[in-house]
């Protein structure tokens, strides 16, 4: 391979149980991934209605241990991990000095100096990098675990029913964004009640080959296989960001809506506390908003946002919500415009189209615990 040729992209352990199941594939993060099986639609119904699987094996797994763990994590993120209890976790983001988000995270608190990390794909690397030149590796050890377990996630109403009979742990006694280590097939497993639907649902990081019979087992007991297509329609019905579109190296959490991640009166300094404690006190000049597209039009990624034909702001995401049966989206507008209720136009293909902000989330489970 010359140079100039790119790498073949990476697979997961279960990449070929899903060719088998007759996946469309796509690229993603550099991974080889299933974009769907059966379908976009009936794949997000199976997650909202019932139960499916997602392999996000991708994903970054990192360990560390030491004593002062969390309290190293703590110079990192906007949130106070020091009231994270043995067995809960923390959705939160990794800030530059701009408090521009390197990378949104979760970190597990397993007690006795022990928390798991789980990174996006794509910033694996970046995440692995700044963590080794922050902590203190005379105190904190760092091991990367993306190469050597799975990563599943089961998701949807009825996912205790599929996986109950497979562990060795009471699951029901797992609140949301809790974990535990347990036994599936006789081996360890580390299980959380976390996701990225909106649904209720557990991930579940195990060695590839107890991964294979978990997918296995699954499948041929109902739970439906579903593809990177369907976990975007879902995670956006729920308003969830994604790397790389809502949130970056450029994006702050109080102007992605993540404010309820940022604890400046509970916790001491971090980095890039400076530039949240400024907008704050003075506000943010933008805003993440919802919009609800009029007629049937799709506003897509990087799509502008235009107030009396001149561009004001941009779409990260979008697309035909299943569940709602009309187009929704997340922009970046000028905070003037970010009222509920407010009308703009999106610009799709030379011509433009109605759309309302309207509150966020799109679609709220009635399911969750």
């Amino acid at each position: 391979m010359t140079a100039l040729e790119s790498h073949p992209p990476l697979r997961t352990p279960l990449a070929d149980r899903a060719i088998a199941l007759n996946a469309r594939m796509t690229t993603f993060s550099g991974w080889e991934m299933p974009v769907q099986f059966s379908g976009i639609s009936p794949e997000h119904e199976a997650i909202r209605q019932r139960a499916g699987m997602f392999d996000i094996s991708h994903m970054g797994k990192f360990s560390l241990h030491g004593d002062t763990a969390i309290e190293q994590l703590q110079k990192l993120v906007p949130s106070d991990l020091s009231r994270l209890q043995p067995g809960q976790a923390q959705y939160t983001v990794l800030l530059n000095p701009q408090a521009g988000i390197i990378d949104d995270i979760i970190v597990y608190q397993e007690g006795a100096g022990n928390v798991v990390l789980i990174v996006n794909a794509g910033t694996k690397d970046k995440d692995k990098d700044w963590l080794l030149a922050h902590l203190d590796l005379d105190l904190v050890t760092l091991t990367d675990l993306s190469d050597t377990q799975i990563l599943l996630a089961i998701q949807g109403p009825e996912t205790l029913k599929y996986l109950q009979p497979l562990v060795d742990i009471d699951l029901t006694q797992l609140t949301n964004f809790g974990h535990s280590r347990a036994l599936i097939f006789k081996n360890p497993a580390f299980i959380a009640r976390t996701g990225y639907t909106g649904e209720d649902g557990f991930e579940i990081m195990v060695a590839p080959e107890i991964g294979v019979q978990l997918w296995d087992a699954l499948i041929a007991a109902g739970v439906t296989p579903c593809g990177l297509g369907a976990r975007d329609t879902l995670r956006l019905e729920a308003a969830m960001c994604l790397y790389g579109q809502e949130i970056n190296d450029t994006t702050t959490p109080l102007e992605a809506g993540l404010g309820w991640l940022v604890h400046l009166d509970t916790k001491g300094d971090f980095i890039g506390r400076d530039v949240l404690a400024k907008q704050q006190a003075e506000g943010v000049s933008r805003k993440l908003v919802g919009l609800n597209m009029q007629g049937r039009y799709i506003a897509r990624h990087d799509y502008p946002v235009v107030i009396a034909d001149r561009p004001v702001g941009i779409v990260t995401s979008g697309t035909m919500s299943p569940t709602l049966g009309l187009p929704i989206a997340l922009a970046y507008v000028p905070i003037e415009f970010a009222k509920l209720g407010q009308v703009v136009e999106v610009e799709i293909r030379g011509k433009l189209y109605s759309a309302t902000v309207v509150k966020k989330p799109f679609y709220r489970s009635q399911n969750r615990i």
